[in-house]
C-alpha cells in the first residue's frame, strides 16, 4: 500500500498515508509539504520564494511546524519561523480530476494553523473534493509593514505566502487528483478575510475560481493593521528612529525575543483602532506589491478577480468579544465604538454625538453592565463582523460579474464549539462555530446517527462542496434536508439562507440593526 501513495511534484517524491472519513471511507493524506522557500534569515518579514527540490522520498505522513505563535487552543507558544508547509487530502489518486478547496484558517493573524487538530477533512472529503490546508506567516513575522521602498517589507508577508501556497496548487493539485482549473478558497474569520483580500490583489489573478468568506471582510478592521515603526518604537523605548533601525534591530533579535516584543505591542480590539499587525495597504509599488488601494474603493470600482463567491455570517459573532473583554467591567466609551473607515476623531462635537446614538440604540435608558450582555454581544456582532461584510455584499451586488450567495448560521449544536468554550448559554452561534459542521477537531464530539449534529453538518458540507463543484451552493439532485432554493443576493434586495435546526430563506437579514448602521454611515460622510 505505501509504494501506491507516493506522489511526484515538482519538487520531488512525496510519500504519504491512508486516513478514513466520516463514513468509514480511505483516503490518502500528505503533510507537511513546503511550498515555499524557509522564510528565516535574510528572507524575515520578505515576500516568500519558490521551494527548492529535494532528493530521494520526503515523508509526508506528519504536518509541519506552524508560525511561531500561540496555540489556538491551548494558548502555549509552539511553531517555527520555518513554517511555510500545506497538506493535501485526496478521495483517490486516481480517475477525473476534482475541485480543489483550499482553506485559510482564521486567528486573527496571531494565531493558528492549518493543520488537524483543528481543521480535519473527515467530513468535507466524503463529497469528492480535494482539501488543501495551510500555514502561513503570523503576526510580526506575517505582517511587519515599513515604509522605506529599500528595505522590501512594505507588509502583508502573510497574504503573500497564501499566493505561493496557490501557486503551488496551481503546478501540482493535478498529481493527488485535483483539478488546478477548479479552485475554490475559503475561510473563516481573517480567513475569511484573508480571501477577500485575494479576491482584490492582482496578485491572486488566474489562482482561484471560486471564493467562500466566512465571517470576514476586507473592509472590516479585525484583520487590518498599519504602518509598524511607531508601535515599535515605544515598545522599545526609542524616541526617534529610522525604519532601517527598526528593520536592523528585529533582524537581529531570535524568534522568542521577536516574539515576545509583538505581545508587548498594545492591539486595541475596538474598531476605531487599526491593529498593530495586520494586512495594509502598502505605501509604495514594486514586483511584489499585494495590495495597493482602499479594499472598498477596489469593490466599487470592479477592479477585481470575479468569481462567483459565498459570504456569510453567524448568528452571534459577537460571543467572540467575550474573551477580549471582562464583561463585569465594560464601559461607557461609545466612542470607541464607531468605525475607523468613518473618519471620525474622538471627543468632537460629532464622535460624542454618534456615540450617544449607538449607546441609544442598543442600550436605551440602561447602562452597560454584566446584567445586560445582549446588547453588548449586538454591538460588538455588528461592529466587528457583520456591518462591514453586509457593506461588502451590498457593494459586490453592485460590481460582481457573478452571483452573490449570502447566507446566516443559527443553527445550535454540540458541535459549536467555541460557543460551549466561551461558557455561554444564551441563544445564538459564536464566531467560529460554522467549523465544526466542516471539519473535525482535538474536541469534535461523536456524531450520533440522526442528529442535529449529524443533518447539521451535512448540510453545511452539501452546501459548501456543490458550490464548490459548479459556483452555485444549490444541490444538484435532491436533498432531504435542504428543501429550499437560494437565490442570490441583489443591490436592493440581500436574498440569504439561514441554516438553522431547519434551511430556511429571507430577505436583508438583521435589517433594523443595519439600517441603524446605514444612518448612521450617512450622518458621519454626508457631516
Amino acid at each position: 500500500m505505501d509504494n501506491e501513495l507516493i506522489v511526484n511534484v515538482k519538487q520531488g517524491k512525496l510519500k504519504g498515508k491512508v486516513c478514513i472519513d466520516f463514513d468509514g471511507r480511505p483516503f490518502y493524506s500528505f503533510q507537511g509539504i513546503p511550498y515555499a522557500l524557509p522564510p528565516v534569515g535574510n528572507l524575515r518579514f520578505k515576500a516568500p520564494k519558490p521551494p527548492k527540490q529535494w532528493s530521494g522520498i520526503r515523508d509526508a505522513t506528519i504536518e509541519g511546524e506552524s508560525s511561531y505563535s500561540r496555540h489556538h487552543f491551548f494558548f502555549n507558544i509552539v511553531g517555527s519561523e520555518d513554517c511555510l508547509f500545506l497538506n493535501v487530502y485526496t478521495p483517490s489518486l486516481i480517475g477525473p480530476l476534482k475541485p480543489v478547496m483550499f482553506w485559510i484558517h482564521g486567528g486573527g493573524y496571531l494565531i493558528g494553523s492549518g493543520n488537524s487538530d483543528c481543521y480535519g477533512p473527515e467530513y468535507l472529503i466524503t463529497e469528492d473534493v480535494v482539501i488543501v490546508t495551510i500555514n502561513y506567516r503570523l503576526g510580526i513575522l506575517g505582517f511587519l509593514s515599513l515604509n522605506d521602498p529599500s528595505l522590501e517589507v512594505p507588509g502583508n508577508a502573510g497574504l503573500k505566502d497564501q499566493v505561493m501556497a496557490l501557486r503551488w496548487v496551481k503546478e501540482n493539485i493535478d498529481q493527488f487528483g485535483g483539478d488546478p482549473d477548479n479552485v475554490t478558497i475559503f475561510g473563516e474569520s481573517v480567513g475569511g478575510g484573508s480571501v477577500h483580500f485575494l479576491m482584490l490583489s492582482p496578485m491572486g489573478k488566474g489562482l482561484f475560481h471560486k471564493a467562500i468568506i466566512q465571517s470576514g471582510s476586507a473592509i472590516g478592521n479585525r484583520g487590518r493593521g498599519q504602518y509598524s515603526t511607531p508601535s515599535i518604537a515605544n515598545v522599545l523605548n526609542l524616541q526617534t528612529v529610522s525604519d532601517a533601525k527598526i528593520l536592523n534591530i528585529l533582524m537581529d533579535m531570535p524568534v522568542e525575543e521577536l516574539f515576545e516584543l509583538q505581545e508587548k505591542v498594545p492591539d486595541r480590539y475596538q474598531v476605531r483602532y487599526f491593529r498593530p499587525f495586520g494586512a495594509v495597504v502598502e505605501q509604495y509599488v514594486n514586483p511584489d506589491t499585494f495590495l495597493a488601494k482602499e479594499p472598498l474603493d477596489i469593490i466599487k470600482s470592479g477592479e477585481y478577480n470575479h468569481v462567483p463567491l459565498m459570504i456569510g455570517f453567524t448568528s452571534r459573532e459577537g460571543y467572540f468579544a467575550k474573551q477580549k473583554y471582562n464583561i463585569s467591567q465594560i464601559g461607557g466609551d461609545f466612542e470607541d465604538e464607531i468605525l475607523f473607515s468613518l473618519n471620525v476623531n474622538k471627543d468632537t462635537d460629532l464622535s460624542k454625538e454618534v456615540a450617544r446614538k449607538i449607546k441609544n440604540f442598543f442600550y436605551g435608558d440602561e447602562e452597560p453592565s454584566s446584567r445586560n450582555t445582549t446588547p453588548f454581544y449586538l454591538l460588538q456582532s455588528d461592529n466587528m463582523f457583520l456591518r462591514p461584510l453586509y457593506n461588502s455584499v451590498k457593494h459586490h451586488c453592485s460590481t460582481s460579474k457573478y452571483p452573490v450567495y449570502f447566507y446566516r448560521i443559527s443553527i445550535d449544536s454540540n458541535l459549536n464549539f467555541f460557543k460551549k468554550h466561551f461558557r455561554i448559554n444564551e441563544h445564538g452561534v459564536s464566531h467560529a462555530d460554522d467549523i465544526g459542521y466542516l471539519f473535525t477537531h482535538l474536541f469534535s464530539p461523536k456524531i450520533v446517527p440522526g442528529s442535529i449534529e449529524e443533518d447539521g453538518m451535512k448540510v453545511f458540507v452539501k452546501l459548501w462542496t456543490t458550490f464548490a463543484k459548479t459556483g452555485n451552493p444549490n444541490p444538484t439532485t435532491p436533498h432531504p434536508l435542504i428543501n429550499v432554493t437560494w437565490k442570490p443576493a441583489k443591490k436592493n434586495e440581500l436574498n440569504f439562507l439561514d441554516i438553522g435546526e431547519n434551511v430556511t430563506v429571507g430577505v436583508n437579514p438583521e435589517s433594523t440593526r443595519m439600517r441603524f448602521w446605514d444612518e448612521i454611515e450617512e450622518m458621519c460622510l454626508n457631516r
